[in-house]
């Protein structure tokens, strides 16, 4: 069975930092692309950043130059580095995998930036 754990949120001050991880139970992680949404209250789940299993990576335009989506492939890890946060990023943030024709999610990080 494949679980995704998340780590790493909290509370934060405008301008901070955060870094979230997403760890997966499986091996050969390293060639799924990983996703990472978030939804604040009221609002839809939105796609934050994606890396591919080649390392590509892309980004929504709000969070494009302070956010890092990256991987540890030896840790079946995907990260997200956030910087200069702002309180619009409050949100609870998910990690996604698509394996064998199957979304799987982390159980959501509360990541909540006070103005």
């Amino acid at each position: 069975q494949v679980q995704l754990v998340e780590s790493g949120g909290g509370l934060v001050q405008t301008g901070g930092s955060l870094r979230l991880s997403c760890a997966a139970s499986i091996r050969l992680f390293s060639i799924y692309s990983v996703a990472w949404y978030r939804q604040a209250p009221g609002n839809q789940r939105e796609l934050v950043a994606v890396i591919t299993s080649a390392g590509a990576t892309n980004y929504a335009d709000s969070v494009l130059g302070r956010f890092t989506i990256s991987r540890d492939n030896a840790k079946n890890t995907v990260y997200l580095q956030m910087n200069s946060l702002k309180p619009e990023d409050t949100a609870v943030y998910y990690c996604n995998a698509h394996i064998t024709g199957v979304d799987y999610w982390g159980q959501g990080s509360q990541v909540t930036v006070s103005s």
